[in-house]
């Protein structure tokens, strides 16, 4: 099993523990909308694809498991890092990058490393496409626009 689908193995078991139906339902699909934003993302600015689905993949973990958002991001780092090191293969300079991506990925206005506004801007555009007709909230919506500008999207 490639290391991909050892992660998604493990968020899937996270997930299906969601006791509501829609929560489970739209958990499945804001992280893997996320994942696969990280992946296009990543391989039009030359990053690290394998990585970036990851840092996707994990994002939310926190918010998922314990079902609260406060500090989703700084908890869900510290996590991720647990989880990695339990499931194994990565080096621990990839660890590194992954979580903290994860630690960041809710501070929308401000700039981290390139590999970390992947995340960023995937879990932006996953919530803008998730339903298009509904206007961006205003702290994702200049990261939006320039998202749309770079993929060469109309308005």
């Amino acid at each position: 099993m490639n290391r991909i689908d050892t992660v998604r193995d493990y968020v899937d078991r996270v997930l299906a523990k969601l006791p509501d139906e829609l929560d489970r339902r739209y958990a499945y699909i804001h992280i893997y909308g996320v994942a696969q934003a990280c992946a296009m993302i990543a391989m039009k600015r030359g990053e690290a694809v394998e990585l970036a689905v990851i840092a996707g993949m994990l994002h939310d973990i926190y918010r998922y498991t314990a079902m609260e958002g406060f500090e989703h991001a700084h908890k869900g780092a510290a996590m991720a890092r647990d989880i990695l090191h339990e499931l194994g293969g990565f080096e621990e300079t990839e660890i590194e990058r992954i979580c903290n991506a994860v630690y960041h990925h809710s501070s929308k206005r401000e700039r981290h490393d390139s590999f970390d506004e992947i995340l960023k801007d995937a879990d932006v555009m996953q919530h803008c496409l998730y339903d298009p007709t509904i206007p961006a909230v205003p702290n994702e919506r200049v990261r939006y626009e320039k998202l749309k500008n770079e993929f060469g999207l109309k308005k």
